[in-house]
């Protein structure tokens, strides 16, 4: 199986033809090698258009929703990003490829163990990960430039956006419930925060202090 012409077509014909542009954001994707960041029984799935699941009622999410969120982001190099739910890593390998310097929170200590395995093994020194309640980010490395949530909760927690730089911005779902998360995109500029709503999306549960 060609895996990098399956990366290619998922690039083509999942991302770029759904109207995502952004360089940085192909280039990582069509780097990073997916199939290794899933149970190897579903290595053939990796680069079709859906969520796989990993494990402990977690998933990989859609590359185009990996593509989609990483623009919104707007990562350039050297920022500081905070991911909450490290999950197989692979979120976090598409920006450290893109340049960032990545600290991941995973609450399940499986997940977090694997994915530590993955980054040291394919060399993603720039990736950093703690096992921890993701809720309550990573106070000792505030600010930073950028935080992602990739899973949903009830509402944007108080801790992430204190631990946003200014400026800087901040991707989360948010909905009463797993069929009514929208993509919420918070910016911090000046002192004063913003919110807009930026699509419907379906993501698990963000569990933790100020999650469900």
């Amino acid at each position: 199986m060609d895996m990098r012409r399956n990366r290619e077509r998922m690039v083509r014909d999942q991302i770029q033809a759904r109207g995502v542009k952004d360089a940085a954001v192909l280039s990582a994707m069509g780097k990073v090698p997916r199939h290794l960041f899933v149970q190897e029984a579903l290595r053939a799935q990796a680069y079709e258009d859906h969520p796989l699941p990993i494990g402990h009622g977690q998933t990989i999410s859609q590359p185009y929703i990996v593509a989609l969120m990483s623009a919104l982001l707007e990562v350039g190099p050297g920022m500081r990003v905070l991911e909450i739910g490290a999950g197989s890593g692979y979120q976090a390998a598409v920006l450290a490829e893109m340049g960032a310097e990545v600290y991941s929170v995973e609450r399940i200590k499986e997940l977090y163990l694997t994915a530590r395995e993955r980054m040291t093994g394919m060399r993603y020194f720039n990736v950093r990960l703690k096992l921890d309640d993701g809720t309550l980010g990573w106070p000792e490395h505030a600010p930073f430039d950028r935080i992602m949530v990739t899973a949903g909760g009830p509402e944007v927690p108080g801790p992430l956006i204190e631990q946003l730089g200014d400026p800087g911005i901040l991707l989360i779902p948010v909905g009463l419930s797993k069929r009514s998360q929208q993509l919420v995109l918070v910016r911090k500029e000046e002192g004063r925060i913003s919110r807009e709503e930026k699509g419907g999306v379906v993501f698990v549960d963000l569990k933790g202090v100020h999650g469900w």
